[in-house]
């Protein structure tokens, strides 16, 4: 890989993975064994866990066939590590001033060709720098892009309870805390105490969003999908769109 092409995006939209593209025969299985691509894999991870969220989405994406890959599956591995060959200088930062807790929510509606699952995520900063982020698929079939966005903003504001017990247990509070959704729809939902024919199937577990922001645990805020920076966590983005999410979440490279 030392030698390979490098690239802009950690994933492109042509990549359509799939477990039909797994090997069927013996003679592919067999090919596939020689290949390490479990151990990769985990290299990935570990990597998207330390510091490059910037790849959680596509290291997900090549996760969900582990057991069973197909060479398809192993070009896109190769094709994650020629992109950070080539961002291998990227990194967190944080800016100096007022310590402020922010936190950003978004989903991909059915990212899973097979099982039709989304993907939520969540991103959470705090002295302008990313401290927290996921990228997984949720557990139940979305019906609508509206119920994806509300279950993804459930666990979010989850997420951000958990960041601000934390960071008041280090002496810093703040006035109000805020998480970051760009769907309208869903934030109306979160914010409707009334269940109807629209959300009284979703999971009761999800509905907890409701009572936190009756409770003023937190505020839930319209945010442009141009600045939301957690698009880059449920998505293949273009290389462009990639660089404006890493600015907003202070990745940057020793040059800018």
């Amino acid at each position: 890989m030392s030698k390979g092409k490098v690239v802009s995006s950690p994933l492109t939209s042509h990549f359509k993975l799939s477990s039909r593209h797994s090997p069927s025969t013996d003679k592919e299985k067999k090919g596939m064994r020689r290949v390490p691509y479990a151990s990769v894999v985990g290299s990935l991870m570990y990597a998207m866990v330390c510091t490059r969220l910037d790849i959680a989405y596509a290291v997900g994406v090549v996760s969900r066939f582990l057991s069973n890959p197909r060479r398809l599956h192993w070009e896109v591995v190769k094709w994650i590590m020629r992109y950070l060959r080539g961002t291998s200088k990227l990194k967190l930062t944080f800016r100096s001033g007022k310590p402020v807790l922010v936190g950003y929510t978004d989903s991909n509606m059915v990212g899973d060709v097979d099982n039709r699952m989304s993907t939520s995520d969540y991103l959470m900063t705090f002295l302008g720098g990313v401290v927290s982020w996921q990228s997984r698929l949720q557990k139940c079939v979305a019906l609508s892009t509206t119920e994806a966005e509300y279950i993804a903003t459930t666990k979010s504001c989850k997420e951000l309870l958990s960041m601000k017990r934390f960071i008041h247990d280090l002496g810093f509070k703040q006035q109000c805390y805020v998480v970051h959704c760009d769907n309208q729809s869903a934030i109306h939902l979160s914010k409707n105490s009334t269940f109807h024919t629209r959300s009284k199937h979703i999971d009761l577990r999800y509905h907890w969003v409701i009572y936190a922001l009756n409770d003023n645990l937190f505020e839930l805020e319209k945010i442009n999908t141009n600045h939301n920076g957690s698009d880059m966590l449920t998505k293949s983005l273009p290389r462009e769109k990639l660089e404006v999410c890493c600015s907003i979440a202070e990745m940057a490279s020793p040059s800018t």
